[in-house]
């Protein structure tokens, strides 16, 4: 039997799928079930299940990220979406990161039906999958992920204590995988992309006169001049002050 987890913040549609989709009979049962994305995930990383069934428009979560995050560090798990989103891109931007099915409420069992036996067809045929498909999916999931880290990096890169932890959970998987996801696909380390977003962040606030380089340090996140000032030189390959003398 696979083991199923539905994820849906409509406590009703829960119930409903829990009760009428026959899941013995298509092979299944149904071995968790959760009301946000994040207890999702959180049954998923747990009770490791074969099927997730679950809507993308839930509180507090970005939909498409987290379908990333399944299909990234689980490409095992089938995935099928149950949403009353009707936007043509979002749900191609779902199939393309792996998702079997994309089923718009209110759906009806028959559709429910075909969307569990062809993810059970998926499950069985496993082993003699087309590799490449399956490389490509992955490649997208991966590409969403860094993309959504970097951005999240970017908009908090300021913040003096932002971790890698924190990022991970922003987009759903653990430190270890978002951290080697960013070495493969921009040759950096977390710590290497935080500084450059800084750095990059303080040229900017250089440009203003008026900003003495103790207030761009403590803007950009670092703890003191001492430490900026180092970072600075070894990322722009000059001074604080060299470089606004430059651009005078």
């Amino acid at each position: 039997m696979y083991r199923v987890i539905l994820v849906d913040d409509e406590r009703l549609i829960i119930r409903g799928l829990s009760s009428v989709v026959p899941w013995a009979e298509l092979g299944c049962e149904v071995a968790g079930v959760a009301y946000d994305g994040k207890s999702g995930l959180e049954q998923i990383r747990s009770l490791k299940p074969d099927i997730v069934l679950t809507d993308i428009r839930m509180p507090n979560m970005d939909g498409l990220t987290m379908l990333a995050a399944i299909r990234s560090e689980h490409p095992e798990i089938q995935t099928a979406v149950l949403t009353a989103y009707r936007d043509f891109d979002y749900a191609r931007q779902a199939l393309t990161l792996g998702v079997c099915r994309y089923l718009l409420k209110p759906s009806n069992l028959e559709e429910l039906k075909e969307a569990v036996r062809m993810m059970v067809s998926r499950l069985d045929a496993m082993p003699a999958r087309k590799e490449e498909q399956e490389e490509e999916t992955l490649q997208a999931a991966g590409n969403h992920l860094v993309r959504a880290a970097l951005a999240f990096m970017k908009e908090h890169c300021s913040e003096q204590h932002l971790s890698l932890g924190e990022v991970a959970d922003h987009v759903y998987v653990s430190q270890w995988h978002l951290s080697k996801l960013l070495n493969r696909e921009t040759g950096q380390s977390f710590f290497d992309l935080l500084g450059s977003l800084r750095i990059g962040r303080a040229k900017e606030l250089l440009a203003d006169p008026s900003m003495r380089i103790q207030d761009v340090a403590e803007a950009t996140g670092f703890s003191d001049v001492a430490h900026f000032s180092r970072s600075f030189k070894r990322i722009a390959g000059c001074t604080p002050g060299e470089y606004r003398n430059q651009r005078e």
